[in-house]
């Protein structure tokens, strides 16, 4: 090999190496960056802030684990929220009591202050039919209606939930629709 093609090879390497470090990115900048969407989309699922938290450490312990196997930024998003959509599930496999947390503390408070209750008495039954409403709505059309509030677009929703990005848009109307039939039903009943 000549001289000027060593030269040339090199200086290519060297621009491969510095457009791969751009793609990079580093541990605490992605916990900072994806910290809030990866506990939001955990929290959708088991529905307690307390579990999603344990959730959201889980998935970024296996991000610092597997930081150096994840090749590009660009899926590093989708990734989390995977990670992060399958742990909550093993989550609520495993646990049956956080799945009446959240009902168990209705009543506790309910017997403790009659007065103050009330107001939150109404905002947990509002709570509780929206996510009635909302568990009616039958995988993925749930999953892609929650994700989509969130502010992801139908790409990484697609890649996040692996189904086909042009059925997103379908599905996210479609949950829209039974959403609104299902809690418009229990709108009308109270009033």
């Amino acid at each position: 090999m000549s001289k000027a093609t060593e030269i040339f090879v090199d200086s290519m390497a060297e621009h491969t190496a510095s457009a791969g470090a751009k793609d990079r990115i580093g541990f605490e900048e992605a916990f900072s960056l994806h910290h809030r969407t990866v506990f939001r989309a955990a929290r959708s699922i088991v529905r307690d802030s307390a579990l999603a938290e344990d959730v959201t450490q889980e998935v970024f312990i296996k991000l610092y684990k597997h930081m150096d196997s994840l090749p590009d930024l660009e899926i590093l998003r989708p990734w989390l929220i995977r990670v992060a959509l399958n742990l909550a599930k093993n989550t609520v496999r495993g646990n049956i009591r956080a799945n009446t947390r959240d009902e168990n503390y209705v009543k506790s408070t309910v017997e403790e202050s009659i007065y103050s209750i009330e107001s939150e008495y109404e905002q947990q039954a509002e709570v509780d039919e929206i996510n009635k409403a909302l568990y009616k709505i039958k995988e993925p059309l749930r999953s892609c209606l929650v994700l989509k509030q969130q502010g992801l677009s139908y790409r990484e929703i697609a890649e996040s939930l692996s189904l086909n990005e042009t059925s997103i848009g379908t599905y996210v109307a479609r949950a829209r629709a039974e959403f609104a039939k299902f809690y418009g039903i229990k709108g009308r009943e109270r009033q």
